[in-house]
């Protein structure tokens, strides 16, 4: 028996573990190496999974994530680089929409949005304006009492919500009593 022929009978009867990611009509994915790409309606997005210890592969229409004889964290890896995945197919067929409520009391808050940034003007009857920094390809609105986030990188949304609610994080005065500020109360799928 050849090496090859061996190396391939003790694949066929290894343990492997493994999640399945359907692929969506209009959605194309790329797999090159332990990068993915996903092409969709609304965009492309890129991922590179090279510090994960798993196998990424086309098959049949399908992503396959697995890996043979895996540990405890490559187990918890199969299924977080699928969950990567299906965001991903999410975000370029849908988008991510994150809702933000502006709250204040006595002094009124101006948000608004200069180029690559959130200006947050008159916080808490402050002079100097507090700046919140917009992730790439994240699109912020402000309508009112409300700033939306949107976007298809649900990770670049998420962190841009997250650097305005920061930016407006109460210092030196009890929380409880000064909750002024930005904060998420909605988080949707679609644009």
């Amino acid at each position: 028996m050849c090496i090859e022929a061996h190396v391939e009978v003790v694949l066929a009867l290894a343990y492997r573990e493994f999640r399945v990611v359907e692929i969506p009509e209009g959605v194309e994915i790329e797999v090159e190496g332990k990068i993915v790409r996903v092409k969709g309606p609304l965009g492309q997005l890129e991922r590179d999974f090279s510090h994960a210890p798993v196998e990424i592969r086309l098959e049949d229409g399908k992503v396959v994530v697995e890996a043979f004889w895996p540990k405890k964290r490559e187990r918890a890896m199969i299924g977080t680089v699928a969950a990567h995945i299906k965001n991903m197919i999410t975000g370029v067929t849908k988008g991510f929409t994150y809702k933000m409520k502006i709250i204040f009391t006595h002094f009124p808050i101006q948000v608004s949005v200069e180029g690559d940034k959130v200006v947050i003007r008159n916080f808490l009857g402050e002079r100097a304006p507090r700046v919140a920094k917009i992730m790439p390809g994240v699109k912020v609105e402000v309508q009112k009492e409300d700033v939306l986030v949107k976007g298809i990188d649900i990770e670049a949304v998420g962190q841009t919500a997250a650097n305005i609610e920061q930016a407006t994080k109460v210092k030196g005065k009890d929380i409880r009593v000064f909750l002024d500020g930005i904060y998420i109360y909605e988080k949707q799928v679609g644009m």
